[in-house]
């Protein structure tokens, strides 16, 4: 039997074909990186309890630190059918078994049902005040989509992770992290009305980005901290914090203001004013140790400055003159300085193969 070149060609090509779906079914694979936050104005009126009735906003702007989430479909050749890694490693014949919270609502919520195998790996620490634990939501959301073959737009990914948190999980956070992660860049973010969130992106020339970037210093202050506990109390005391928290609002549009067109060390001064009337929100926020590295910072040359996220520890930020950041770093030689940039494109996925 003769066998032709076009016979043996198809051949190959129907070989190859089945071969690269073959190993395509089983090696399917999606890898996410989701950025961090920084917030500076309107935290507190982020929640629910508040701005579905005053209306809320922020400003935030995501940085370079990352939550990177891998997710495959695992082969059915392990005792486990699911493998969920990070701070411990879990080996799990059910999804009801699986103890990592966002995990297992997750995959509840998408409907995925098979085996899988998620690893999670961050840039920074957890419980911070960085956003951390909705950014690996949102992250581990889109690689779930994906998985599924769908490309979830930012709005979906953003009011999804919200909805696995507050109403799935019952976790006490607000809604501007999920938001941050999705959508990346600076932002003035509103919550409240038909749409519940909007994002409008804060435009500034390269010279002003840049002038900004420059007065901006994040560090580290060794102690982490569970948000949903901190955050508790502050919610519980909304009713009673009308006054602060419609200065915290108004604080948003000022800041704008001066980023746009304004002298760039009132940004600081705002910082400063705001900082203090949101640590009057709750007895958590701040602690003696903070309050005496605030000033230490201040001391030392910083215009302003705030305690990242709900509070208790995490990450401090400073305002600070180009020229005093040296002696910031003198005062402040006892905590971790942390570098950055601002980044601009928010959750995406960086790796996917079927």
């Amino acid at each position: 039997m003769r066998i032709t070149f076009k016979q043996l060609r198809n051949w190959t090509n129907k070989l190859v074909t089945w071969h690269n779906s073959s190993v395509k079914t089983e090696l399917r694979m999606v890898i996410t990186k989701t950025p961090f936050r920084i917030s500076f104005f309107g935290g507190g009126t982020d929640y629910p309890v508040w701005f579905e009735k005053n209306g809320g906003a922020v400003i935030s702007t995501t940085i370079d630190k990352y939550s990177h989430v891998t997710c495959r479909y695992l082969p059915k050749f392990f005792n486990h059918s699911s493998r969920i890694s990070y701070s411990k490693v879990e080996l799990v014949k059910s999804i009801d078994e699986i103890e990592h919270p966002v995990v297992r609502a997750g995959l509840s919520f998408t409907g995925i049902k098979d085996g899988i195998e998620v690893h999670n790996f961050d840039d920074l620490p957890a419980r911070s005040g960085m956003g951390s634990s909705s950014s690996f939501t949102v992250g581990f959301l889109h690689a779930l989509n994906f998985l599924k073959g769908e490309k979830p737009e930012k709005e979906k990914l953003a009011l999804d992770a919200i909805h696995l948190e507050q109403n799935l999980l019952k976790e006490n956070v607000g809604c501007q992290d999920q938001v941050a992660a999705a959508f990346g860049g600076l932002n003035k973010i509103t919550f409240g009305g038909e749409k519940k969130i909007n994002v409008e992106p804060l435009l500034l020339n390269q010279e002003r980005l840049v002038d900004f970037k420059g007065h901006l210093m994040l560090f580290f202050t060794g102690r982490s901290r569970y948000a949903s506990k901190i955050a508790g109390e502050q919610i519980k005391n909304t009713p009673k914090k009308e006054k602060e928290l419609v200065r915290l609002l108004e604080t948003v549009d000022e800041a704008i203001g001066i980023l746009k067109n304004g002298d760039i060390s009132n940004f600081g001064k705002l910082l400063d004013e705001s900082w203090k009337i949101k640590r009057s929100l709750s007895s958590k926020i701040s602690t003696p140790l903070i309050d005496e590295l605030y000033e230490r910072g201040r001391r030392a040359g910083a215009t302003g400055g705030k305690l990242l996220g709900a509070g208790g520890g995490g990450f401090i930020l400073f305002f600070v003159p180009p020229e005093n950041q040296e002696e910031v770093r003198n005062k402040l030689n006892d905590l971790t300085y942390v570098p950055f940039e601002f980044e601009n494109h928010g959750s995406k996925v960086i790796y996917f193969q079927k």
